[in-house]
């Protein structure tokens, strides 16, 4: 059997920030109206202070109004959400993203339930979790990893799956649901495994799509795999690597890739695959939203 081919994340996300920046354009020349997202990032973080950094930078590039709000991890839950109101009622912001997780003595359901649902282009207001359940998919925001795994697929399996099967290894409320819901709307025929699943690496067979969204380094194993599936890595896990030296860490996802990509059609690398589609979405998103209120057309992606 040939080797999987690799799906290149890294491409498919360029080509996307290249379609938001060119609608942008349009956008900013025909309305006036600039997209607008504000990043709010509470406490110092060391991970989430470089997401914020890249989503800010790439923002800027796409052409937005990009603001970053940047408080101390003493700040109180309320004045948290007075920030938020405060960015719900500001017509020149179209998105806007509180960086997880927020420190223990912020209630984070609370925090993301109260922006508002047209600006949540993290897609995880329940207006919006609801509007991805039920099929209304064309006025809902999808959570952004799901959404950007979605556009790897459809790159490699056409926009209509009809008589797929796919396999979501994971049932997060930010990955494993949505994706599901995603493949669902697309005509698969779609089974979430988890933890208790009872003999997962028979049901993983089944799938001519398989998505593995656990944490787990590597646990996806080639054999695994159905020759020629469509193998979607979420995992983004650090594991030590001596062979680099002392101390030196190495990142790998929750599937083995070499093991995978001996038996699999089509595979997504660690790095490089769904991860520089996530904040390509995001942009995605925000474009979305400043095109609904400027009530044109917004792109398809």
């Amino acid at each position: 059997m040939e080797p999987a081919v690799r799906i290149d994340g890294k491409q498919v996300a360029a080509e996307v920030i290249a379609t938001v920046k060119k609608h942008t354009a349009g956008l900013v020349g025909e309305t006036e109206i600039t997209p607008g997202l504000a990043v709010v990032i509470v406490g110092e973080d060391p991970a989430s202070q470089v997401y914020v950094a890249s989503k800010s930078k790439m923002a800027k590039e796409c052409g937005f109004h990009s603001v970053q709000h940047t408080l101390d991890a003493g700040t109180k839950q309320a004045d948290l959400l007075s920030l938020i109101e405060t960015l719900n009622n500001d017509p020149a912001i179209h998105g806007i993203l509180v960086q997880l997780p927020l420190p223990d003595h912020i209630d984070e359901g609370r925090v993301i339930q109260a922006i508002a649902p047209d600006k949540d282009v993290d897609g995880f207001h329940f207006i919006n979790v609801g509007k991805l359940g039920t099929g209304e998919i064309s006025s809902a925001f999808v959570p952004c990893t799901p959404a950007g795994s979605m556009v790897l697929i459809e790159r490699v399996r056409g926009r209509d799956l009809s008589g797929l099967t796919a396999v979501v290894i994971g049932r997060s409320n930010i990955v494993g649901k949505p994706m599901a819901n995603l493949l669902l709307a697309a005509n698969c025929t779609v089974t979430i495994a988890h933890s208790r699943t009872r003999d997962l690496p028979a049901l993983a067979r089944t799938a001519d799509i398989l998505v593995a969204a656990v944490g787990r380094p590597q646990m996806v194993r080639g054999d695994w795999v159905k020759p020629g599936a469509t193998v979607i890595d979420v995992g983004i896990n650090r594991i030590p690597a001596p062979e680099r030296g002392e101390g030196k860490t190495r990142l790998v996802g929750d599937v083995d890739y070499d093991g995978a990509a001996e038996v699999a059609g089509t595979i997504t690398p660690v790095p490089g695959g769904v991860g520089p589609m996530t904040i390509a979405m995001l942009m995605a998103n925000t474009l979305v939203s400043a095109c609904r209120i400027a009530n044109r057309q917004p792109p398809v992606f």
